[in-house]
Protein backbone atom coordinates (compact mmCIF):
# COMPACT_ATOMS: atom_id res chain seq x y z
CA UNK A 1 0.00 0.00 0.00
CA UNK A 2 1.26 3.64 -0.88
CA UNK A 3 -0.23 6.37 1.35
CA UNK A 4 0.95 9.88 0.18
CA UNK A 5 0.37 12.74 2.80
CA UNK A 6 0.05 16.29 1.02
CA UNK A 7 2.55 19.56 1.59
CA UNK A 8 -1.04 21.67 2.98
CA UNK A 9 -0.07 21.74 6.72
CA UNK A 10 3.70 21.57 6.74
CA UNK A 11 3.94 24.43 4.41
CA UNK A 12 1.32 26.45 6.42
CA UNK A 13 2.43 25.92 10.29
CA UNK A 14 5.88 26.03 12.12
CA UNK A 15 4.57 23.95 15.00
CA UNK A 16 1.24 22.81 15.63
CA UNK A 17 -1.02 19.78 16.58
CA UNK A 18 -2.56 19.18 12.73
CA UNK A 19 1.30 18.79 11.56
CA UNK A 20 2.13 16.84 14.90
CA UNK A 21 -0.60 14.58 14.19
CA UNK A 22 0.13 13.59 10.33
CA UNK A 23 3.97 13.36 10.95
CA UNK A 24 2.84 10.76 13.99
CA UNK A 25 0.81 8.90 10.97
CA UNK A 26 3.31 8.86 8.64
CA UNK A 27 6.39 7.68 10.55
CA UNK A 28 4.11 4.87 12.30
CA UNK A 29 2.56 4.07 8.88
CA UNK A 30 5.98 3.70 7.56
CA UNK A 31 7.16 0.76 10.37
CA UNK A 32 3.90 -1.47 8.75
CA UNK A 33 5.14 -4.40 6.30
CA UNK A 34 4.49 -3.71 2.83
CA UNK A 35 3.43 0.19 3.58
CA UNK A 36 5.25 2.89 1.80
CA UNK A 37 3.85 6.34 3.81
CA UNK A 38 5.52 9.43 2.30
CA UNK A 39 4.70 13.46 2.90
CA UNK A 40 5.48 15.01 -0.31
CA UNK A 41 6.18 18.61 0.42
CA UNK A 42 9.01 20.69 -1.65
CA UNK A 43 9.44 23.21 0.57
CA UNK A 44 7.85 23.21 4.08
CA UNK A 45 8.24 25.15 6.90
CA UNK A 46 7.76 22.60 9.94
CA UNK A 47 9.86 21.45 12.72
CA UNK A 48 7.92 18.78 13.20
CA UNK A 49 8.53 17.15 9.31
CA UNK A 50 12.17 18.46 9.51
CA UNK A 51 12.96 15.54 12.48
CA UNK A 52 11.46 13.08 10.07
CA UNK A 53 13.73 10.30 8.46
CA UNK A 54 14.50 11.58 4.66
CA UNK A 55 12.58 8.17 3.32
CA UNK A 56 9.41 9.15 4.83
CA UNK A 57 9.29 13.36 3.89
CA UNK A 58 10.10 14.54 0.62
CA UNK A 59 11.40 18.24 0.35
CA UNK A 60 13.57 20.48 1.96
CA UNK A 61 12.87 22.39 5.01
CA UNK A 62 12.66 26.43 4.62
CA UNK A 63 12.83 29.28 6.92
CA UNK A 64 9.20 31.00 6.94
CA UNK A 65 9.55 34.00 4.59
CA UNK A 66 6.40 36.77 5.46
CA UNK A 67 4.62 37.45 2.40
CA UNK A 68 5.59 34.10 0.72
CA UNK A 69 2.67 32.18 1.64
CA UNK A 70 0.42 32.32 -1.78
CA UNK A 71 3.75 32.06 -3.74
CA UNK A 72 4.81 28.92 -1.74
CA UNK A 73 1.65 27.09 -1.81
CA UNK A 74 1.16 27.36 -5.77
CA UNK A 75 4.50 25.78 -6.05
CA UNK A 76 4.19 23.06 -3.55
CA UNK A 77 0.58 22.09 -5.67
CA UNK A 78 2.36 21.79 -8.96
CA UNK A 79 5.33 20.16 -7.56
CA UNK A 80 3.58 17.59 -5.84
CA UNK A 81 1.26 16.73 -8.68
CA UNK A 82 3.84 15.96 -10.90
CA UNK A 83 4.74 13.51 -8.23
CA UNK A 84 1.32 11.86 -7.90
CA UNK A 85 0.72 12.01 -11.24
CA UNK A 86 3.95 9.82 -12.12
CA UNK A 87 3.55 7.80 -8.47
CA UNK A 88 -0.41 7.24 -8.44
CA UNK A 89 -0.10 6.45 -4.90
CA UNK A 90 -3.60 4.15 -3.33
CA UNK A 91 -4.04 6.42 -0.56
CA UNK A 92 -4.50 9.91 -0.29
CA UNK A 93 -4.44 11.49 3.13
CA UNK A 94 -4.78 15.27 2.15
CA UNK A 95 -3.44 17.03 4.96
CA UNK A 96 -5.54 20.20 5.17
CA UNK A 97 -8.78 21.72 3.44
CA UNK A 98 -8.20 22.95 -0.38
CA UNK A 99 -10.29 23.58 -2.99
CA UNK A 100 -9.12 21.36 -5.58
CA UNK A 101 -7.82 18.14 -4.97
CA UNK A 102 -4.46 16.79 -6.01
CA UNK A 103 -6.43 13.59 -6.97
CA UNK A 104 -7.68 12.97 -10.57
CA UNK A 105 -7.54 9.11 -10.25
CA UNK A 106 -10.81 7.50 -9.40
CA UNK A 107 -8.80 4.25 -7.67
CA UNK A 108 -6.91 6.31 -5.64
CA UNK A 109 -9.24 6.93 -2.11
CA UNK A 110 -9.10 10.15 -0.58
CA UNK A 111 -9.40 10.98 2.92
CA UNK A 112 -10.00 13.80 4.71
CA UNK A 113 -9.37 14.52 8.79
CA UNK A 114 -11.77 16.82 10.33
CA UNK A 115 -10.09 18.47 13.33
CA UNK A 116 -13.20 20.68 14.56
CA UNK A 117 -16.28 22.77 13.44
CA UNK A 118 -14.70 25.99 14.53
CA UNK A 119 -14.86 28.24 11.32
CA UNK A 120 -18.81 26.88 10.72
CA UNK A 121 -19.86 27.05 14.82
CA UNK A 122 -17.86 30.73 15.30
CA UNK A 123 -17.89 32.67 12.27
CA UNK A 124 -18.11 36.06 13.92
CA UNK A 125 -14.80 35.29 15.33
CA UNK A 126 -13.12 34.84 11.24
CA UNK A 127 -12.65 37.56 8.55
CA UNK A 128 -15.32 37.32 5.84
CA UNK A 129 -12.18 36.85 3.45
CA UNK A 130 -11.88 33.53 5.48
CA UNK A 131 -12.35 30.52 2.94
CA UNK A 132 -11.72 28.10 5.35
CA UNK A 133 -15.25 26.49 6.08
CA UNK A 134 -15.90 26.41 2.24
CA UNK A 135 -12.71 24.60 1.43
CA UNK A 136 -13.62 22.07 4.45
CA UNK A 137 -17.17 21.58 2.85
CA UNK A 138 -15.41 20.98 -0.38
CA UNK A 139 -12.50 18.31 1.09
CA UNK A 140 -15.11 16.88 2.75
CA UNK A 141 -18.08 16.46 -0.39
CA UNK A 142 -15.42 15.02 -2.63
CA UNK A 143 -13.69 12.46 0.20
CA UNK A 144 -14.02 8.70 0.22
CA UNK A 145 -13.61 8.91 3.94
CA UNK A 146 -13.44 11.12 6.94
CA UNK A 147 -12.09 10.68 10.00
CA UNK A 148 -13.26 13.35 12.86
CA UNK A 149 -10.93 13.44 16.03
CA UNK A 150 -13.60 13.44 18.56
CA UNK A 151 -17.59 12.43 18.66
CA UNK A 152 -18.68 16.37 19.24
CA UNK A 153 -16.50 16.91 16.19
CA UNK A 154 -18.19 14.08 14.28
CA UNK A 155 -22.11 15.20 15.37
CA UNK A 156 -21.58 19.01 14.57
CA UNK A 157 -19.90 17.37 11.40
CA UNK A 158 -23.00 15.69 10.62
CA UNK A 159 -25.42 18.61 11.78
CA UNK A 160 -23.66 21.04 9.29
CA UNK A 161 -22.60 19.35 6.24
CA UNK A 162 -25.06 16.50 4.46
CA UNK A 163 -22.47 13.66 3.97
CA UNK A 164 -23.25 10.21 4.42
CA UNK A 165 -22.25 8.90 8.33
CA UNK A 166 -21.25 5.63 6.90
CA UNK A 167 -18.14 7.62 5.57
CA UNK A 168 -17.29 9.13 9.13
CA UNK A 169 -15.64 8.01 11.47
CA UNK A 170 -14.03 9.15 15.04
CA UNK A 171 -10.50 8.16 15.50
CA UNK A 172 -9.08 10.49 18.29
CA UNK A 173 -5.37 11.71 18.61
CA UNK A 174 -2.40 9.82 20.43
CA UNK A 175 -0.33 11.71 23.14
CA UNK A 176 3.32 11.26 23.65
CA UNK A 177 3.62 11.51 27.33
CA UNK A 178 6.55 13.61 28.19
CA UNK A 179 10.31 12.13 28.33
CA UNK A 180 12.64 13.06 30.78
CA UNK A 181 13.49 16.47 29.21
CA UNK A 182 16.42 18.93 30.44
CA UNK A 183 15.64 21.02 33.19
CA UNK A 184 14.95 24.51 31.34
CA UNK A 185 16.66 27.67 33.00
CA UNK A 186 15.04 30.76 33.45
CA UNK A 187 11.20 29.68 34.15
CA UNK A 188 11.79 29.62 37.72
CA UNK A 189 8.50 31.84 39.98
CA UNK A 190 8.52 32.06 43.73
CA UNK A 191 4.79 33.11 43.97
CA UNK A 192 2.24 30.41 42.69
CA UNK A 193 0.62 30.63 39.18
CA UNK A 194 -2.09 30.22 37.58
CA UNK A 195 -1.00 28.79 33.88
CA UNK A 196 -2.79 29.76 30.53
CA UNK A 197 -1.19 28.15 26.90
CA UNK A 198 -1.91 29.51 23.23
CA UNK A 199 -3.87 31.56 21.75
CA UNK A 200 -5.76 34.26 23.19
CA UNK A 201 -8.38 35.39 21.20
CA UNK A 202 -11.74 34.75 19.64
CA UNK A 203 -13.56 31.52 20.70
CA UNK A 204 -10.17 31.14 22.87
CA UNK A 205 -12.28 33.28 25.01
CA UNK A 206 -8.84 34.77 27.48
CA UNK A 207 -11.10 38.16 27.68
CA UNK A 208 -13.40 36.54 30.44
CA UNK A 209 -10.27 34.36 32.23
CA UNK A 210 -8.81 38.14 32.75
CA UNK A 211 -12.25 39.25 33.92
CA UNK A 212 -12.40 36.62 36.39
CA UNK A 213 -8.91 36.91 37.77
CA UNK A 214 -9.39 40.63 38.24
CA UNK A 215 -12.60 40.84 39.68
CA UNK A 216 -11.40 38.05 42.47
CA UNK A 217 -9.33 39.31 44.95
CA UNK A 218 -8.33 35.93 46.61
CA UNK A 219 -6.97 35.00 42.89
CA UNK A 220 -4.83 37.95 41.74
CA UNK A 221 -3.63 39.02 45.60
CA UNK A 222 -2.55 34.90 45.55
CA UNK A 223 -1.56 34.23 42.41
CA UNK A 224 0.53 35.27 39.27
CA UNK A 225 -1.27 34.81 35.65
CA UNK A 226 1.07 33.18 33.36
CA UNK A 227 0.60 33.38 29.60
CA UNK A 228 2.71 31.30 27.39
CA UNK A 229 2.76 31.65 23.81
CA UNK A 230 0.25 33.11 21.49
CA UNK A 231 1.99 36.19 20.86
CA UNK A 232 2.59 39.76 23.10
CA UNK A 233 -0.15 40.86 24.96
CA UNK A 234 -2.25 43.10 22.40
CA UNK A 235 -3.50 46.77 23.14
CA UNK A 236 -7.25 45.55 24.02
CA UNK A 237 -5.94 43.06 26.20
CA UNK A 238 -3.56 45.95 27.97
CA UNK A 239 -6.19 47.81 28.11
CA UNK A 240 -8.55 45.48 29.52
CA UNK A 241 -5.51 44.57 32.38
CA UNK A 242 -5.67 48.50 33.08
CA UNK A 243 -9.15 48.57 33.61
CA UNK A 244 -9.26 45.63 35.86
CA UNK A 245 -6.75 47.46 37.97
CA UNK A 246 -4.76 44.20 38.16
CA UNK A 247 -0.79 45.02 39.13
CA UNK A 248 1.64 44.78 35.64
CA UNK A 249 3.73 42.38 37.71
CA UNK A 250 0.89 40.38 38.19
CA UNK A 251 0.54 38.96 34.52
CA UNK A 252 3.16 37.44 32.64
CA UNK A 253 4.28 36.47 29.16
CA UNK A 254 6.40 33.99 28.40
CA UNK A 255 7.41 32.52 24.96
CA UNK A 256 10.20 29.39 24.02
CA UNK A 257 10.20 25.71 23.49
CA UNK A 258 8.95 22.65 24.83
CA UNK A 259 11.48 22.74 27.92
CA UNK A 260 10.28 26.03 29.02
CA UNK A 261 6.42 24.76 28.60
CA UNK A 262 7.10 21.30 30.87
CA UNK A 263 8.52 23.54 33.79
CA UNK A 264 5.99 25.98 33.87
CA UNK A 265 3.86 23.00 33.71
CA UNK A 266 5.21 21.04 36.12
CA UNK A 267 5.47 24.20 38.48
CA UNK A 268 2.01 25.80 38.13
CA UNK A 269 -0.69 25.84 40.84
CA UNK A 270 -3.47 25.13 38.16
CA UNK A 271 -3.72 24.98 34.32
CA UNK A 272 -6.56 26.34 32.71
CA UNK A 273 -8.06 26.39 29.72
CA UNK A 274 -11.01 28.89 28.80
CA UNK A 275 -12.04 27.97 25.14
CA UNK A 276 -15.69 28.26 23.74
CA UNK A 277 -14.95 25.20 22.07
CA UNK A 278 -12.32 22.56 20.77
CA UNK A 279 -12.38 19.80 18.24
CA UNK A 280 -10.06 17.79 20.73
CA UNK A 281 -8.03 19.85 23.19
CA UNK A 282 -4.16 18.63 23.57
CA UNK A 283 -3.35 21.22 26.33
CA UNK A 284 -5.61 19.75 29.10
CA UNK A 285 -3.75 16.38 28.55
CA UNK A 286 -0.12 17.84 28.42
CA UNK A 287 -0.90 19.46 31.55
CA UNK A 288 -2.25 16.50 32.96
CA UNK A 289 0.86 14.68 32.17
CA UNK A 290 3.00 17.17 33.85
CA UNK A 291 0.98 16.44 37.30
CA UNK A 292 -0.61 19.61 36.69
CA UNK A 293 -4.84 19.84 37.87
CA UNK A 294 -6.81 21.08 34.88
CA UNK A 295 -9.61 23.48 35.45
CA UNK A 296 -11.40 23.62 31.94
CA UNK A 297 -14.29 24.82 30.02
CA UNK A 298 -17.26 23.06 29.11
CA UNK A 299 -17.54 23.84 25.47
CA UNK A 300 -16.96 20.97 22.48
CA UNK A 301 -15.18 18.45 22.73
CA UNK A 302 -13.64 19.47 26.08
CA UNK A 303 -15.75 17.18 28.37
CA UNK A 304 -15.07 14.20 25.99
CA UNK A 305 -11.71 14.38 26.23
CA UNK A 306 -11.19 15.35 29.96
CA UNK A 307 -13.80 13.33 31.47
CA UNK A 308 -13.41 13.86 35.50
CA UNK A 309 -10.13 14.87 35.31
CA UNK A 310 -10.86 18.56 35.32
CA UNK A 311 -12.80 20.97 37.05
CA UNK A 312 -15.49 22.39 34.90
CA UNK A 313 -17.24 25.64 34.28
CA UNK A 314 -19.36 27.63 31.84
CA UNK A 315 -17.03 29.52 29.66
CA UNK A 316 -19.73 32.36 29.28
CA UNK A 317 -19.92 32.84 32.85
CA UNK A 318 -17.03 34.95 34.30
CA UNK A 319 -18.00 33.94 37.74
CA UNK A 320 -18.06 30.38 36.64
CA UNK A 321 -14.72 30.50 36.22
CA UNK A 322 -13.62 31.82 38.65
CA UNK A 323 -15.25 29.78 41.43
CA UNK A 324 -13.86 26.31 39.41
CA UNK A 325 -10.51 28.21 39.75
CA UNK A 326 -11.03 28.75 43.33
CA UNK A 327 -12.26 25.14 43.93
CA UNK A 328 -8.58 23.64 42.72
CA UNK A 329 -6.40 26.39 44.16
CA UNK A 330 -7.69 26.51 47.37
CA UNK A 331 -8.19 23.39 47.81
CA UNK A 332 -5.30 20.62 48.26
CA UNK A 333 -7.48 17.82 48.32
CA UNK A 334 -9.08 18.76 45.36
CA UNK A 335 -6.11 19.63 43.60
CA UNK A 336 -4.53 16.08 44.52
CA UNK A 337 -7.19 14.29 43.27
CA UNK A 338 -7.47 16.07 39.83
CA UNK A 339 -4.12 15.45 39.75
CA UNK A 340 -4.13 11.40 40.40
CA UNK A 341 -7.61 11.34 37.39
CA UNK A 342 -5.31 13.18 35.01
CA UNK A 343 -2.74 10.49 35.30
CA UNK A 344 -4.75 8.06 34.76
CA UNK A 345 -6.66 10.41 31.89
CA UNK A 346 -3.86 10.53 29.68
CA UNK A 347 -3.39 6.41 29.43
CA UNK A 348 -6.56 6.35 27.17
CA UNK A 349 -4.68 8.23 24.15
CA UNK A 350 -1.88 5.95 22.51
CA UNK A 351 -0.07 7.09 18.83
CA UNK A 352 -0.40 3.52 18.29
CA UNK A 353 -4.10 2.89 18.61
CA UNK A 354 -5.16 6.18 16.69
CA UNK A 355 -2.37 5.30 13.47
CA UNK A 356 -4.12 1.25 13.90
CA UNK A 357 -7.70 2.70 13.81
CA UNK A 358 -6.66 4.91 10.39
CA UNK A 359 -4.76 2.34 8.55
CA UNK A 360 -8.00 0.20 9.28
CA UNK A 361 -9.62 3.06 7.25
CA UNK A 362 -6.93 2.68 4.60
CA UNK A 363 -7.66 -1.25 4.39
CA UNK A 364 -11.24 -0.90 4.20
CA UNK A 365 -11.09 1.86 1.51
CA UNK A 366 -8.97 -0.80 -0.60
CA UNK A 367 -11.04 -3.62 -0.37
CA UNK A 368 -13.77 -1.64 -1.39
CA UNK A 369 -12.02 -0.96 -4.51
Amino acid sequence: MQILYDYQIFSMQVYGGISRYFVELANHMANYKDVQAKIIAPFYVNKHAFNLNNCIVSGRHIVRIPKTSRLLKLFNRRATKKYFDRFSPDILHETFYAKKTLNTRKKVKTVITVHDMIHERFADYFPKTDTTALSKRLAVNRADHIICISEKTKLDLLNIIEVDPEKVSVVYHGFNPPNNLPEPEGTSMIEPYILYVGARGGYKNFERLLRAYGNTPALHKTFKLVCFGGGNFTRAEKQLIQKLRIREDKIIYLKGDDYILSKLYSNAAVFVCTSLYEGFGITPLEAMSYGCPVACSNGGSIPEVVLDAGEFFNPYEVESIAQALEQVLFSNDRANILRSLGRKRITHFSWITCVEKTFEIYKSLMSST
